[in-house]
């Protein structure tokens, strides 16, 4: 079979999501809170989080379930094991018309399926939601699984991760990997167990109300010999990473009580996630250099040459990364589309971002995708858009380091010419210069 692709590249060649199909308005939040518990609608916690849902400019969020219909017979919050049973219910038809819809988009069969990487934040039964999803799709008994828990918002791109190291051993041993990613995070479920905190913790501000729907998503990671001719790759991958922030575990948390599950997010949360993006991205530049450079390290092209996925967290997130990345709205405008829309879905959001990046317009050659999540953690990738029928292109990254290298070979040059005359030769910080 003819193929499509590099044999030890690593491709995304399918990408998709689902949001269930009710939604809670911005403008119907208080009076779903006024329905559910009208005799505590006056207590600090609430009206705080009416106050926050009012500025979060989210139009609406998608649930499983229409809570607009809800009236004060159903404010009790649900126990756990409840709640875990209807995850399992309601995350098999959303997760697995996602991944049918990747895994067609890539040009496959379930059966072509090798590994599955999942992961949720928003349900602790075991065996894992994934197995159920397997099954309904029809892949194969043997599909190598992995279960990712406890990564929160993170959680897409840490699957994404996963994947990308799967693929990479796999391509070490000249073996096929046809990686399905999926994610599914039902936040809603927890909606009343929140409300009741909040109702309980007026000193305390409860986000997650405001912030959080529900959704899937689903993408399919290749290795090149695996691609036929007629594969069409959406990504390559160039890197990727994770790191944990240093004295921040206490920032962020999502923990299990008897009725559900609580969001604990410090108002320090932006900050530390905004600066750890920096840091981040050099490092998966540097790594990207060395990879591709055959001699002098490539200059690091600025943020603004790249396309940005960011996980849309909240406005606070958003605004902070364009200002320290010094971003205009169009790098990261599907960032800010999908929170718009749709409000923050946990570790799907930032594969969903991806997802809605892809279909406005050209853009930018290369993206960079990154999440964050409890510990604080941050992931990162940087992905290369695959142009079909274009012939070979060349970012403005590219463009960038092939004008520098060219620059340097000619100062390697001159200064190999000084050195003959009996000068000294210095290199300093990937700089060649010549020292009488």
């Amino acid at each position: 079979m003819a193929r499509n692709g590099k044999p030890d590249a690593i491709y995304v060649t399918g990408i998709a999501h689902e949001y269930p199909q009710f939604s809670v308005k911005q403008e119907q939040f208080q009076g779903l809170l006024e329905k559910l518990y009208p005799e505590h609608s006056n207590v600090e916690g609430l009206q705080k989080l009416v106050a926050l849902n009012n500025k979060t400019n989210i139009l609406a969020r998608p649930t499983v379930q229409d809570y607009t219909q809800w009236t004060k017979e159903d404010s009790k919050p649900p126990t756990i094991d409840s709640i875990s049973r209807v995850f399992r219910t309601v995350s098999g038809d959303l997760a697995t018309s996602a991944c049918n819809k990747a895994i067609k988009e890539a040009g496959l069969a379930p059966n072509d399926i090798t590994h599955v990487v999942a992961v949720t934040c928003t349900d602790q039964g075991n065996p894992g939601y994934d197995l159920f999803v397997c099954q309904k799709l029809g892949l194969r008994p043997e599909v190598q699984r992995v279960l990712l828990q406890g990564v929160g918002c993170a959680g897409g791109l840490s699957a994404l991760r996963t994947a990308a190291d799967i693929v990479a051993a796999a391509s070490q041993k000249r073996r096929p990997a046809r990686v399905l990613v999926m994610t599914c995070e039902l936040c809603s479920l927890f909606l009343r167990a929140e409300l009741q905190a909040a109702i309980r913790d007026g000193d305390s501000v409860h986000v997650a109300p405001a912030l959080f729907s529900d959704a899937a998503a689903a993408l399919v990671v290749c290795n090149g010999d695996t691609l036929g001719e007629a594969q069409k790759p959406i990504f390559e991958l160039d890197e990727w990473g994770s790191m944990a922030v240093p004295g921040t575990s206490d920032y962020m948390s999502y923990d299990i009580e008897k009725n559900g599950m609580i969001a604990r997010i410090s108002k320090d949360v932006p900050k530390a996630a905004v600066g750890a993006i920096i840091p981040m991205f050099e490092q998966l530049q540097s790594a990207s250099s060395n990879s591709h450079s055959h001699g002098l390290p490539a200059p690091h092209p600025p943020p603004s040459a790249f396309d940005w996925a960011i996980h849309p967290g909240g406005t606070a997130i958003l605004q902070g990364a364009k200002q320290a990345l010094q971003l205009t709205d169009d790098h990261m405008k599907a960032s800010l589309d999908v929170y718009r829309h749709y409000g923050n879905s946990s570790s799907s959001t930032v594969l969903i971002v991806l997802d809605k990046l892809r279909h406005m317009g050209k853009g930018r050659d290369k993206v960079v995708a990154t999440s964050f999540g409890p510990g604080l953690n941050i992931e990162m990738c940087i992905l290369k858009r695959s142009r079909h029928s274009l012939g070979p292109v060349y970012s403005m990254a590219d463009r960038h380091s092939k004008i520098y290298t060219i620059w340097l070979s000619f100062q390697s040059k001159l200064s190999r010419r000084v050195s003959r005359k009996g000068h000294a030769v210095m290199k300093t910080d990937g700089y060649i210069s010549a020292t009488h």
